[in-house]
């Protein structure tokens, strides 16, 4: 049983992922490729020059495959339900379990209709600023939870929050995800980029 369950393998889905295997959660991820960053080139994402959408999510798989994600390439979620005092999330391959379930599946909102969460006027899954939607455990991120603002940062953004609210539950207090570079050289060694 996994404490993070992550449908979608775009911006927010692997940020979700990131920040939660990154800080020791057992997460699994469910990524069909099916992201619209593949037709762009962005120019507008903070700290980001100008990369290729490919090659961007490309990094960013790497990054989440690095801190530990159990990440299921090509593999559909079919089903997510609540089951006990988690989810279950059927996919062809079989049934998995978890804790915590991220919604990341871009405009596409049948798995939060199926999972019963409350939707907002505009037809958008309807959450908090942490992106829980009404049903407790459960996170809606990206398009799933805004009418147009289908963006990179904001996806991305809307990731982190659904994991760093995911981290603050399950330790009992606020949790901050903030590196140092003494942090980043335990971890990375040489391969830290000191400006130099």
């Amino acid at each position: 049983m996994a404490h993070v369950a992550i449908v979608g393998g775009g911006p927010a889905g692997l940020s979700a992922g990131l920040f939660a295997s990154k800080n020791g959660l057992d997460t699994v991820l469910f990524d069909t490729d099916g992201t619209w960053i593949h037709k762009a080139h962005l120019f507008n994402y903070l700290g980001v020059g100008s990369v290729g959408g490919s090659e961007f999510i490309a990094t960013a798989r790497q990054q989440v495959d690095d801190f530990g994600a159990d990440r299921h390439q090509g593999e559909e979620v079919t089903g997510v339900e609540a089951a006990g005092d988690g989810f279950a999330v059927t996919t062809e391959e079989g049934e998995y379990e978890a804790d915590y379930l991220v919604l990341a599946t871009g405009a596409n909102r049948d798995l939060a209709e199926s999972l019963g969460c409350e939707f907002d006027d505009d037809d958008t899954v309807s959450v908090n600023l942490s992106t829980e939607t009404s049903v407790e455990g459960a996170y809606a991120t990206g398009a799933m939870a805004r009418a147009e603002e289908w963006q990179a940062v904001i996806s991305a953004g809307d990731g982190a929050a659904a994991a760093l609210d995911i981290l603050s539950n399950e330790k009992g207090e606020h949790y901050h995800d903030f590196d140092v570079p003494d942090t980043a050289a335990s971890v990375f060694g040489g391969l830290v980029d000191d400006g130099e």
